[in-house]
C-alpha cells in the first residue's frame, strides 16, 4: 500500500477522539508530580514538612511552564502540584486537550528534573470551567487546599520528630479539629499563624511591566523601554481577598495577549 493511502487510512484514528476546548471556555491545567511523596522524603531527602530548595524547585518549574509557549497568566504552586490558568483567547494548537496536557506534562518533568539533577515526572489533568466565578473558586479551592495540607503537616511531622510511629501520628492529626491541630503546635511553643506565608497558601506567579533604562549608541541618548517578567509572589492574600484577587487581577481584564 502507499504512503498517501497508509497515511489517508490510519491518520482518521490517530485523531479521531481529538477534544478542542470551545471558545469562552476557561482552560485550567494542574500538574501533579508522580509519586512525589515518597521521592521527597525517602529519597531526595528533603526537609519534612517544608524545604526552601522543594518550593525553588516547583517554582522555577512553574515559572518556566508560563514561558514554554502557550498564554499563561497565572501560575499557582503548592506542595507538590500546579495551577496554570490560561488566558481566556489562547488557541494554542486549536485548544486541543491532548496537545496541552502531553506538551505541560513533558515540559514540567523535563525542567524539574534538570533542575534537581535527579529523574521526576509529572502528570497533568484540564479543567474546562464555564465562567469567570467558578475559575475564581478552583483557585480558591486549591488555596484552602494548601492551608489545609500545611496544618496537618505541621502537626504530622512535629509528631513524627518526637518519636511516634506513622500509624499513631496520622491517626492522632486525623481526630482533631483546626483549632485543636493550631493548639497542638502551640503547646510544642509553634505559632502556625506566624510561618512562612508560602507554607500555608502557596506561591503566585505571574506577568508583571517593568521600566528598563538602556542606550542609544547611534543617538548616544538614554533610551527606556517596558518589558515584561514573571513575579514571584511569596506573601498571597488570604481567604476572601485571594479571591478578589484572582477575579480583579486575571479574570476581570484579559485584553492583552502574550
Amino acid at each position: 500500500m502507499r504512503f498517501d493511502d497508509l497515511d489517508r487510512t490510519l491518520r482518521v484514528f490517530e485523531t479521531a477522539y481529538d477534544f478542542c476546548v470551545p471558545p469562552e471556555q476557561y482552560i485550567v491545567v494542574r500538574l501533579d508530580g508522580r509519586g512525589f511523596t515518597k521521592l521527597t522524603k525517602e529519597i531526595w531527602k528533603f526537609e519534612a514538612p517544608f524545604d526552601l530548595r522543594f518550593r525553588d524547585l516547583m517554582v522555577e518549574t512553574t515559572a518556566h511552564l508560563m514561558q514554554c509557549g502557550f498564554n499563561i497568566i497565572y501560575g499557582y504552586t503548592q506542595s507538590d502540584e500546579i495551577s496554570l490558568l490560561f488566558h481566556l483567547e489562547d488557541d494554542s494548537f486549536n485548544r486541543k486537550t491532548r496537545k496541552i496536557i502531553s506538551i505541560l506534562a513533558a515540559e514540567a518533568s523535563a525542567k524539574f528534573s534538570i533542575l534537581h539533577g535527579e529523574m521526576a515526572t509529572f502528570d497533568a489533568r484540564i479543567c474546562i470551567l464555564p465562567n469567570a466565578k467558578m475559575t475564581e473558586d478552583y483557585f480558591r479551592w486549591r488555596h484552602e487546599d494548601a492551608h489545609r495540607n500545611a496544618l496537618n503537616a505541621h502537626c504530622y511531622w512535629m509528631l513524627r520528630k518526637e518519636g511516634q510511629t506513622v500509624n499513631n501520628a496520622t491517626s492522632q492529626v486525623k481526630g482533631l479539629s483546626r483549632q485543636d491541630k493550631h493548639n497542638l503546635l502551640f503547646s510544642r511553643e509553634i505559632n502556625f499563624n506566624t510561618l512562612p506565608s508560602w507554607q500555608k497558601r502557596g506561591t503566585g506567579l505571574y506577568w508583571t511591566e517593568i521600566e528598563k533604562s538602556g542606550f542609544n549608541p547611534k543617538t548616544k541618548q538614554p533610551t527606556t523601554s517596558i518589558r515584561r517578567q514573571i513575579f514571584k509572589d511569596y506573601e498571597l492574600p488570604l481567604g476572601d481577598e485571594y479571591s478578589q484577587f484572582i477575579q480583579q487581577q486575571f479574570l476581570l481584564n484579559q485584553k492583552q495577549a502574550f
